[in-house]
């Protein structure tokens, strides 16, 4: 490689354009995060330049070019910028903004000064005008409003040419998401306008420090690359330490680079494969626990662990992925990189939305609510792996078992990341079937992996304290929902689909808050302070009166399976606290649930009522998340 220090207007002066390869990211360089700095120091050189005295030369950093090919008589040498686009591009809409500030100020003449870096002359020997007489061609996702913005000649033109931008005031937008190249044009050319106007100098004089600043006291190191030098090993050296890259954009460079060797038409691979990725979708920040990444970053970290059927360091990702399609895959060309992650990405997207009737999707929507991404992988590779949706079916409701019954029994998800890492691992050396699964997880012991039998799990959903307790309001919310569409298949209902319940109140029939409207058994009125009282005797180990043992029993039983249900939010705000009748009389009115309609033909609701639902919703249970051994 060759390099070399230049200024600006050594970068810029032959007849030549820097090209950002099509799949590098946009332009983010930002006011408070790189501009304000650099106006600062630009103007720095300025004043200096103005006091008499000969600045020191700022270096802005290095940039990697790699050239492509030579004009001759026609066209303009083009070269690919490997590193380095955010400064150049930053250089164009800072000389883009001089011509503008000049123009505003009745300084025209001297945008001469600075317009062979702008733009390339003698466009009759172009091949293509609208495009080579940029100095500067970014990457697509830039393009429109780069062309618009440098297309500019008067700085109050930008306000018709991005009117969504500006305020009837005419000044920008807060809160709003600017095009970079209108919000960088806006912030350098005021900046300047206010600076060359500055009083003690004249117009002039201010104008030319100013330009000098720019053109000759900045300066950056240019390398150029050689046809022996690898332009992906360079990218990764100045990048691969995740300073300022994303892990994906790491990847994505890693994948078109190495297109070309191996013969794949990038371009094409580029707008037929990989542009999805490029969507909002994918782009998007996700957060798990205090990590937030972009989505697609999720994406690759569970395709590489169901893959590579081990755990994958999220921090080394990209070399991570390297190692993986370089070394451990028998070297994957691009397009079969691309090809993978296109494959994962479609039940990625199915599995954590939960819309659709695919297997995956259905398990998605039934497994939301425990937050558990540690499944992902091993639901991924059942998801991709050739076998009947029948068969993925069975293996995500015996995963599916495993995590509920867990929960309802109050065992701990602590150890899951083994768990089903272990699982997955497994049946890739075996067999991707429902039999090798259930063997697998009927196999498991201890208290950190075991599957609950079918005596635990019902027990568990007619005395255990489920809510509040071992689940909290989403997951059953969840439970619920699912029981109801078990009720519903067991009759000839007219509505058969289970609607989406989300709004609905998770209620307790006897209310957590029972003792103005719920005597006990014995017909005695209960306070708080009473149940209070209680409490504390049974955490001394004292024994208790028989009436404290029916205050205990009540207590014990509100919380559990059998007196929970769903309702109407305003439904269940109105009778709350109230006594059973008025509540049944809420539900004739208002529910359609069958959760609540054997309700409705009760005359009271106290414990053993409690008790004999939560058997009923327990076997329910059983049938919805079956275990069998």
């Amino acid at each position: 490689m060759k390099s070399e220090t230049l200024n600006v207007q050594q970068i810029f002066q032959d007849r030549r354009q820097y090209c950002v390869p099509f799949y590098q990211r946009a332009y983010v360089w930002t006011q408070r995060n790189q501009w304000s700095a650099l106006l600062e120091d630009i103007t720095e050189k300025a004043q200096a330049r103005l006091s008499g005295i000969k600045p020191t030369p700022h270096f802005l950093g290095a940039v990697v070019l790699e050239p492509q090919t030579k004009s001759g008589l026609l066209g303009v040498d083009t070269l690919h910028i490997i590193d380095g686009q955010q400064r150049l591009t930053t250089l164009q809409y800072i000389l883009a903004s001089i011509r503008l500030a000049l123009r505003a100020i009745d300084l025209s003449d001297l945008e001469m000064l600075v317009l062979p870096c702008l733009k390339n002359t003698n466009e009759a020997t172009m091949r293509n005008k609208e495009v080579e007489r940029f100095k500067l061609w970014p990457t697509f996702r830039d393009q429109s409003h780069f062309i618009q913005s440098l297309n500019v000649d008067h700085v109050d033109d930008l306000r018709k040419v991005f009117p969504d931008s500006f305020t009837l005031h005419g000044t920008l937008r807060k809160h709003f998401n600017h095009p970079p190249s209108l919000e960088a044009l806006w912030f350098f050319s005021h900046a300047f306008i206010k600076w060359i106007s500055a009083e003690g100098h004249s117009l002039q004089e201010n104008a030319i420090a100013l330009i000098e600043a720019v053109l000759t006291d900045l300066k950056l190191v240019s390398i150029s690359l050689e046809a022996e030098d690898d332009a992906q090993i360079i990218f990764e050296t100045l990048n691969g330490r995740g300073a300022e890259l994303h892990a994906t954009d790491l990847i994505r460079n890693y994948i078109f680079m190495r297109a070309e060797h191996d013969n794949v038409d990038a371009a094409a691979l580029y707008e037929n494969d990989w542009k999805p990725f490029e969507n909002p979708y994918w782009t998007e920040k996700q957060r798990r626990g205090r990590i937030n990444k972009p989505r697609l970053e999720w994406l690759i970290h569970s395709t590489l662990q169901a893959e590579k059927q081990r755990e994958v360091d999220l921090s080394r990702l990209y070399n991570e992925y390297r190692d993986y399609v370089g070394k451990e895959s028998s070297s994957r060309r691009a397009d079969q990189q691309v090809e993978l992650l296109n494959r994962y990405a479609l039940q990625y997207k199915e599995l954590i939305g939960g819309v659709g009737t695919t297997p995956i999707a259905c398990f998605g929507r039934r497994i939301a609510a425990y937050d558990m991404t540690t499944i992902y992988p091993l639901a991924l590779l059942i998801s991709v792996a050739s076998i009947p949706d029948t068969e993925k079916a069975a293996m995500y409701n015996d995963l599916v078992s495993f995590v509920v019954r867990r929960a309802v029994c109050g065992l701990t998800p602590k150890n899951y990341n083994n768990v089903f890492m272990n699982v997955l691992r497994h049946l890739a050396k075996t067999s991707i079937s429902s039999a090798e699964l259930r063997s697998t997880l009927n196999s498991l012991n201890g208290e950190a992996a075991r599957w609950p039998t079918d005596s635990e799990f019902l027990n568990a959903c007619t005395t255990a304290r489920l809510y509040p307790g071992r689940l909290d309001a989403q997951k059953i919310r969840s439970m619920l929902t699912e029981l109801e569409g078990e009720l519903r298949r067991q009759v000839k209902t007219e509505e058969p689909v289970v609607p989406n319940l989300s709004s609905l109140d998770i209620d307790h029939l006897m209310p957590q808050n029972w003792f103005l409207h719920w005597p006990l058994e014995d017909g005695h009125t209960v306070t708080d302070s009473d149940a209070t009282a209680v409490n504390q005797i049974v955490l001394a180990g004292a024994e208790l009166t028989h009436e404290q043992l029916l205050v205990w029993k009540r207590q014990q039983a509100i919380a559990t399976l059998g007196n929970l249900t769903l309702l109407n939010l305003s439904v269940n705000r109105s009778v709350q606290h109230s006594a059973f009748l008025k509540k049944r009389d809420g539900l004739i009115t208002h529910t359609s649930l069958r959760l609540n309609i054997p309700l409705i033909i009760l005359d009271k609701w106290d414990e053993d009522k409690i008790f004999s639902r939560g058997e009923l919703l327990g076997n329910a249970a059983m049938r919805v998340w079956s275990k069998v051994d």
